[in-house]
């Protein structure tokens, strides 16, 4: 399991190491042209969820378990980069993998 370390004043938030890898190659691209926007999860124990504004002035980390990243999936990264610009903003769940 990796962490999301947003504005250093709250507690890590804590998301598979897979998840994270596809949710930064997202979040980095967004930042990266000062696009804001919201990113919504749910909590690992099931029981509740949680959204978070990112803007680029704000403080993130992001910290994985495994020493090497994974192979990213491009129709996973295109439905969250699709969800990004949407109302809601990125609502991070389970890969959908093609079969």
């Amino acid at each position: 399991m990796g962490t999301l370390i947003y504005d250093s004043n709250e507690p890590p938030i804590v998301i598979e190491d897979r998840a994270l890898a596809h949710l930064k190659v997202v979040v980095l691209a967004k930042l990266r042209r000062h696009e804001c926007f919201a990113v919504s999860w749910r909590h690992p124990d099931g029981h509740g969820r949680s959204t978070i504004w990112l803007h680029p002035a704000i403080p993130l980390r992001f910290v994985f378990n495994e020493p090497e990243p994974p192979e990213l999936n491009r129709q996973w990264l295109a439905e969250l980069a699709e969800t990004a610009s949407v109302l809601g903003g990125i609502r991070l769940g389970e890969e959908q993998i093609a079969a």
